[in-house]
């Protein structure tokens, strides 16, 4: 989540609501019952045996919770009352040899006769597809899908049943709904797949039941619903089902540092310390550099993780060991149910370190092809380096996290592709040669994730293009270079622009027209083709891009070069990139190494024969992929 995005939320809550003068009422009566258990139902094999039940209802958590008949291999390990009477969790045991089955759970009231309340749970047949994980070899697409395309088939007519903000749509209003859903990202497949995309992180899709501008999807207020405004659960599984059909990876947005205001939770809290700050709202300073500042206060650091963003997304406490439980088993539900392949955590530094680490623990256990990327936003190398996983910096233990995403990349990204490199050490390309040498600190450069923009960023181009070279060879660096490449929805369409003042000038609409060809400018359409014809030669090579290793050369003049090496074929690529609007002269004798004599290669995108030649003559922003 990015500040400025933040800043607005907050200015517009102040507008629309107190933080909990609209949120749902508790529903409290004298009478016991269960209006629902998370999660809703569970499956038999699992690594873990412990299964976390939260049992909401009015005044459950006076009741004692037994199992109805025999059901071999499951029994009740612990109750737990909570702080709030209409809380029950419950701890199971399921052995791992345990049967699919349904499992009958009474509750009864002490000193009264007779169940209160019957529930039928059910423990299934664990699924086989899925949870695959995503690494260097693939390429992701990310989509916002209110922002994406809107479905004609799907849940037309009763998608706002049951809201208490139905909040309808008003594509003008950059802050607004604008109407895309699962059903548009689903119909809009075969444009993702000639793409050549191998995966899609799609942000948040759970139920978002707020108002003002929470079409963005990060303030949660039920964990096991999607947001009916974008589909139902099945929709997702469908869509997921389909990506898997044509060997898309699909990567699920989830956040645990704050739910959404309207969450049950909030005027309802299962325990006193569910919420960090619980008594009044206190902002975060957004400190990160607290957790690994060795000079830090307790209070600044305090404040920068269980200060909440805004009144609208209160701070969840991890600590707390059930709500610990409560997201971690969140997770391998949704893995489990639709089948996704990973996972990108929002605002990762700002929840709990020893929480996070642990939910990454057990959600490989279970799922050990799985892989997550959290969102540590710094502007720095040295931070990314402190949160991966096997992190040599990090004194606070291992952080756990696989992937990491390289922010500082994006922050120089611009200036780095547009400026001209020149014989200075710190301009133009040669900031992507210093940035790259900052690789020592992180545990596995190749799990990082690279990206020139993306949902909370201005977009890489601030204003149309009438020339593409710039533009081509920073997709051409991104896509060749190490790490996990992360292309934001319409970077292709050559989709632009700036926050100005509102993250939706930076989340627009996709026009219709324009996933086909006819329906886009010519420049549009050279866009595309490029990118389409990058992406789906480097989707031919995947095994060499899971395997390859990189290494490059200082900037001479205004080239910077570099070679990927690999066992799988082609075995080397070799990439020239001229950092300048004029044509430039190239001495290839100081790339010999990675040359080994050879002479005669093939442009990896054209076909065409290229030879390196002692002194090279290379085209202003000439991007050559040589193979």
């Amino acid at each position: 989540m990015h500040r400025l995005f933040l800043a607005s939320l907050f200015f517009l809550s102040l507008i629309v609501m107190p933080v909990t003068s609209h949120a749902r009422a508790a529903g409290k009566t004298s009478k016991q019952s269960v209006e629902r258990i998370d999660p809703p139902h569970w499956w038999v094999g699992m690594a873990s045996d412990t299964l976390q039940l939260m049992v909401y209802g009015p005044g459950i958590g006076n009741a004692e919770m037994t199992i109805a008949g025999s059901h071999p291999g499951v029994e009740i390990a612990e109750t737990v009352k909570l702080d709030s009477p209409d809380y029950l969790v419950a701890y199971l045991t399921v052995a791992p040899d345990a049967e699919p089955q349904t499992v009958g759970l009474d509750f009864r009231m002490p000193g009264k006769k007779g169940a209160v309340a019957h529930v039928d749970y059910q423990l299934r047949e664990r699924h086989t597809t899925g949870a695959a994980g995503f690494d260097t070899s693939d390429a992701l697409y990310l989509i916002m899908p209110d922002r994406f395309a809107k479905g004609h088939a799907a849940n037309e007519g009763h998608e706002r049943d049951g809201l208490q903000y139905p909040a309808p749509d008003d594509p003008d209003n950059p802050n607004a709904r604008h109407g895309g859903n699962i059903a548009g990202m689903t119909e809009h497949l075969d444009y993702i797949d000639s793409l050549g995309v191998t995966a899609v992180w799609v942000n948040p899709v759970l139920e978002n039941d707020m108002p003002g501008g929470s079409y963005h999807g990060y303030a949660t207020t039920d964990y096991y619903a999607i947001d009916p405004r974008l589909g139902t659960n099945d929709e997702w599984k469908a869509f997921v089902d389909s990506c898997h059909e044509r060997g898309i990876k699909v990567v699920m947005d989830m956040i645990f540092n704050h739910c959404g205001s309207n969450h049950r939770w909030m005027t309802n809290p299962p325990c006193r310390n569910w919420f960090n700050f619980p008594d009044s709202f206190v902002v975060t300073n957004h400190r990160l550099s607290t957790l690994y500042d060795p000079y830090a206060s307790d209070f600044d650091r305090k404040r920068a993780t269980d200060g909440w963003f805004v009144k609208e997304m209160p701070d969840l406490n991890q600590r707390n060991p059930h709500l610990k439980r409560y997201l971690i088993q969140n997770s391998i539900w949704w893995i489990e149910e639709s089948g996704i392949d990973g996972i990108r955590m929002d605002t990762y530094p700002y929840a709990d370190f020893n929480a996070m680490a642990e939910w990454c623990r057990d959600v490989e256990r279970e799922y050990p092809d799985f892989n997550i990327v959290g969102e540590c936003w710094y502007a720095h190398e040295a931070p990314e380096g402190f949160w991966q996983r096997g992190s040599r910096i990090n004194r606070l233990g291992d952080p756990g996290l696989p992937t990491v995403m390289d922010f500082k990349l994006m922050t120089i990204a611009r200036d780095a592709f547009t400026q001209e490199t020149g014989p200075w050490t710190t301009n133009g390309l040669n900031e992507i040669y210093n940035h790259l040498g900052f690789d020592f600190m992180l545990a596995a450069p190749k799990r990082i994730l690279t990206f020139l923009d993306n949902h909370d960023t201005d977009r890489f181009l601030l204003e149309m293009p009438d020339d593409l070279s710039q533009w081509k060879q920073a997709q051409t660096f991104l896509l060749t270079s190490r790490g996990i490449p992360q292309i934001y929805y319409g970077t292709e369409l050559l989709m632009h622009g700036s926050k100005e003042g509102s993250d939706g000038f930076i989340r627009l609409n996709v026009p219709e027209a324009e996933f086909t060809s006819e329906g886009r400018t010519d420049i549009q359409n050279e866009a595309y083709d490029f990118m389409s014809t990058l992406l789906n030669w480097r989707k031919a090579h995947r095994d060499f891009f899971k395997s390859a290793s990189l290494k490059h050369f200082a900037p001479v003049g205004t080239v910077y070069a570099y070679s990927l090496t690999s066992d799988a074929a082609p075995g080397e690529l070799f990439v020239i990139l001229n950092g300048s609007d004029e044509e430039a002269e190239a001495d290839t004798s100081a790339w010999s190494e990675a040359l080994k004599g050879r002479t005669h290669f093939t442009n990896a995108l054209t076909g065409e024969e290229v030879e390196v030649t002692p002194v090279m003559t290379l085209a202003p922003r000439a991007s050559l992929i040589l193979q």
